[in-house]
C-alpha cells in the first residue's frame, strides 16, 4: 500500500509548479481573498509559505540539514567574500555539471550567470573572447581571465569570483550589493539558460519553501491585517495549537510574548513572530471584550491539500497539491466516505493542482492500484533512473473512479492521472493537462539557500513522455467547461457512445508518439486543448452521469489501451 511505498523510495525529489501555474495560483488566491475580506484588507495564511513548489534533499546526500521543527526566524544576508563564494559556487557548479538532465557546457552556463550581474549594474558587460572571459564597464575593458583547462566546479568557481571581484573594483553598485543580491542575479540568469524549472532560492525564500512542503512550527491560524493595522483571526485550524488553546475567529492579536506589533504590521512581521521551533511556547495577548493572555506551544503545521464530500452516493475528493501529508489525507478521505454507506464511485478532482512531491504522487496512485507500474523516471545521473511499482491493496476495493483534469493540472497530478488511466483504473474527464513532466532535485547550499535542478523526465506506465504532452482525457470538455445545460452534457456522453474509434485512436497516438516528434505532440494536444476549468461545471456533471451508468463507464474504460483498428 501507499504508506509502505513511501518508505521504499530512495529519496524525495520534487516536481515544482510551472511558473505560469504559480501566477495562476496567486491570481486565484487574490481573487479568493478579495471575496472573503473587505476590499481594504488582506488575508494571509500562516499555513502556507510564498510558494507551493515541493522539494526535497538531493538523493544520496542524506536528510536536509534544516529541520522544520527548529528552523525559524528571518535569515540575514552576508557580505560577499571570496571564501564563502568559493564554497557556494563550487557546490553549485558541481551539482549542475553532474546532475542536470542533459550535459551542460559550463563555459556557457557560467558566462550566462555573470551576465546576470548587469541586473545590479547595467553598465557591466561580460564576454567570452577566445579562451578567456572579459569584463568591461561603460564599454571600457576592465580585465580578462583565462578559462580553466579542466571542467572541475572549483576551477569555474575561482574564475567566476575573479571576474566578479574585478567588476566590483570598478562598480560601486556591485560593491555595495550583499552576497544574496549577487547570488540571486548570478543564479537566476545561469539557471534560466537551462530550463524554466531549474531555479535558485535564497536563504529566506528557501526557508519558506521548506515550510510549505515539509511543515513549519506555527500556531495554526489564518489571519487578516486590516488597513487600520489590526491583526484579526479569520480562521482557526482544527486540532492545531490555536484550536487547542481556545482561540476564536474574530480575536485580535495585540502582542506576542509581551511585545506589541507596530502600527502598520506586515504579513512578514506577523508570520515571523508567530512561527518558531516546534514545541516552543508563545504567549499571545488577545483582545476580545477585554485583554486575554493565551500561552500555547507551537506545533508542526502542514498545509491541508485534500477536501472531500459525499453527494448522492459519490465520494468527491479535491486534491489541491501534493505535500508530505497528501497521500495519508486521501486515504483518510476515501475511508471516511466509504464508512458513511455504499458508494457508486469516486471523483478525484485534480483540476488546478500544480504538483508537489514525487513520493506523494506515487503513494496516492498506489492507494488505488493492486500492481503494475506507477511511473518511471529517466535522467543522465544513475540515481535519476527510478522505477515505481504499486503494491497489493486497493483502498477503494475496485470502485469506479473518475479523475478531473484541466490545463492547470501538472507534474505530480499528471503522474497520478496517468497511472490510474493507463492501468484502466480510472477515466479522465476534462482537458489535456499542462504537460510538465520533468523531475527536479534540490541541492541545499552553504548559505541555507536551495538550488533546484531538473534531472529526469517521467514516463507513464504505457511509456509516453509526459513532458510537453500531458495526460489525455477520455471525455474531452475543452471549450465548454462552463456549459452545464443538459444538451451539452448529453453531447459529451454521446461522444463516448458513438465516437469510440476516434477516441481510441487519439489515446493510442498519445502512447506511441516519440518525445522527439514535437510537431505531432503539439497536434495531439490541440485535439483537446489545455484550458482552465472552474469548479461546478460540465466536468463534474459528466463525471456523475458516468458513475451512475456502469455500462457507459465500462465502455469508457474499454477505450483505454484499445486497439482502435478493431473498433
Amino acid at each position: 500500500m501507499a504508506r509502505a511505498m513511501v518508505s521504499r523510495l530512495k529519496g524525495r525529489v520534487l516536481i515544482p509548479m510551472p511558473p505560469l501555474l504559480l501566477s495562476i495560483i496567486e491570481r486565484k488566491a487574490l481573487s479568493l481573498m478579495m471575496r472573503i475580506v473587505r476590499p481594504w484588507s488582506w488575508l494571509f495564511a500562516l499555513l502556507v509559505g510564498l510558494s507551493l513548489a515541493a522539494c526535497a534533499p538531493m538523493p544520496g546526500s542524506g536528510p536536509s540539514p534544516y529541520d522544520p521543527a527548529t528552523e525559524s526566524g528571518r535569515i540575514p544576508s552576508q557580505p560577499f567574500t571570496r571564501q564563502n563564494a568559493q564554497n557556494m559556487l563550487t557546490q553549485s557548479y558541481v551539482a549542475v555539471s553532474s546532475r542536470y538532465i542533459e550535459p551542460v557546457d559550463m563555459a556557457d552556463f557560467v558566462l550566462a550567470g555573470l551576465r546576470g550581474l548587469s541586473r545590479i549594474d547595467p553598465d557591466l558587460t561580460f564576454r567570452r573572447l577566445g579562451g578567456s572571459f572579459t569584463v568591461a564597464r561603460t564599454g571600457r575593458p576592465v580585465a580578462g581571465f583565462p578559462m580553466p583547462s579542466s571542467g572541475h566546479g572549483s576551477d569555474w568557481a575561482r574564475l567566476s569570483i575573479d571576474v566578479i571581484q574585478a567588476a566590483r573594483a570598478v562598480s560601486p553598485t556591485l560593491t555595495e550589493a550583499d552576497s544574496e543580491a549577487v547570488y540571486d542575479a548570478l543564479f537566476d540568469a545561469a539557471l534560466a539558460s537551462l530550463d524554466p524549472f531549474s531555479r535558485y532560492a535564497g536563504a529566506e525564500e528557501a526557508r519558506l519553501n521548506r515550510g510549505s512542503r515539509n511543515g513549519f512550527g506555527g500556531i495554526g491560524i489564518v489571519f487578516e491585517i486590516t488597513d487600520a493595522g489590526a491583526i484579526l483571526v479569520r480562521e482557526v485550524i482544527a486540532d492545531g495549537p490555536a484550536d487547542d488553546a481556545g482561540l476564536r475567529v474574530g480575536d485580535r492579536i495585540v502582542a506576542v510574548d509581551g511585545e506589541p506589533f507596530p502600527a502598520q504590521p506586515t504579513n512578514r512581521d506577523v508570520r515571523e513572530r508567530l512561527r518558531g521551533p516546534v514545541g516552543a511556547p508563545v504567549r499571545l495577548t488577545i483582545r476580545r471584550d477585554a485583554l486575554v493572555q493565551v500561552t500555547l506551544d507551537r506545533g508542526l503545521i502542514v498545509l491541508p491539500t485534500v477536501e472531500w464530500s459525499r453527494e448522492d452516493g459519490i465520494g468527491i475528493l479535491r486534491v489541491s497539491s501534493f505535500n508530505q501529508a497528501t497521500a495519508e489525507a486521501v486515504a483518510v478521505a476515501v475511508t471516511a466516505a466509504r464508512t458513511r454507506g455504499d458508494l457508486r464511485g469516486l471523483i478525484l478532482d485534480m483540476r488546478g493542482n500544480p504538483g508537489g512531491l514525487l513520493d506523494q504522487a506515487v503513494a496516492t496512485a498506489d492507494l488505488f492500484l493492486n500492481d503494475g507500474t506507477i511511473v518511471s523516471t529517466r535522467g543522465r545521473h544513475p540515481e535519476a533512473r527510478q522505477f515505481y511499482s504499486a503494491a497489493d491493496g486497493d483502498i477503494a476495493d475496485g470502485l469506479p473512479i473518475v479523475v478531473l483534469m484541466d490545463g492547470d493540472s501538472a507534474s505530480a497530478a499528471e503522474i497520478v492521472a496517468a497511472a490510474l488511466q493507463d492501468d484502466a483504473r480510472a477515466v479522465v474527464i476534462g482537458t489535456t493537462s499542462y504537460g510538465k513532466g520533468t523531475v527536479q532535485t534540490v541541492v541545499q547550499l552553504p548559505n541555507r539557500g536551495e538550488l533546484t535542478l531538473t534531472w529526469s523526465r517521467f514516463y507513464s506506465p504505457s511509456g509516453y513522455v509526459l513532458h510537453g504532452l500531458g495526460v489525455p482525457p477520455v471525455a474531452c470538455t475543452s471549450g465548454r467547461g462552463g456549459r452545464t445545460e443538459p444538451a451539452e452534457v448529453e453531447r459529451v456522453l454521446n461522444d463516448l457512445r458513438q465516437q469510440a474509434a476516434p477516441i481510441a485512436r487519439r489515446l493510442a497516438s498519445w502512447r506511441h508518439t516519440a518525445f522527439e516528434d514535437k510537431d505531432r505532440r503539439q497536434r495531439l494536444r490541440a485535439l483537446c486543448p489545455a484550458e482552465h476549468h472552474e469548479p461546478n461545471g460540465l466536468d463534474e456533471i459528466v463525471a456523475r452521469h458516468l458513475l451512475r451508468d456502469p455500462t457507459l463507464y465500462g465502455r469508457a474504460i474499454g477505450l483505454i489501451g484499445a486497439d482502435a483498428a478493431r473498433l
